[in-house]
């Protein structure tokens, strides 16, 4: 299988330091799991293939939340703003969509040459 870098880039290592900054600050947003999530993201740790999935799965989900109020909102963030930086933020939405394609499409040529 042709490898795929999953080292988080470093606007997504920002958002989630940003993420922990927020959710310290005001004691809200997100879960143990996206708390432990952003520590990862943020010392840029190399991700499981697994993860990233579960990362572009959370996106899914989670994308109604940026409609709620004080989502961006810089002097008073939603719980849901908070959670959604933990994960990486937009960027760490746009960058697993990238990887979990290449993962698709390293699995779909390891596929065709077995």
């Amino acid at each position: 299988m042709k490898h795929v870098d999953l080292t988080p880039p470093e606007a997504v290592a920002k958002a989630a330091a940003k993420g922990l900054r927020l959710r310290q600050q005001f004691n809200r947003g997100g879960t143990q799991i996206g708390v432990a999530r952003a520590r990862d993201l943020s010392h840029r740790r190399t991700l499981s293939e697994d993860t990233v999935r579960r990362m572009a799965s959370y996106f899914a989900r989670h994308a109604v939340d940026c409609q709620a109020k004080g989502f961006g909102d810089r002097d008073n963030p939603s719980a849901g703003w908070i959670a959604w930086l933990l994960w990486g933020g937009d960027e760490g939405r746009d960058w697993c969509e990238r990887k979990k394609a290449e993962l698709e499409r390293a699995g779909d040529q390891e596929q065709k040459r077995a």
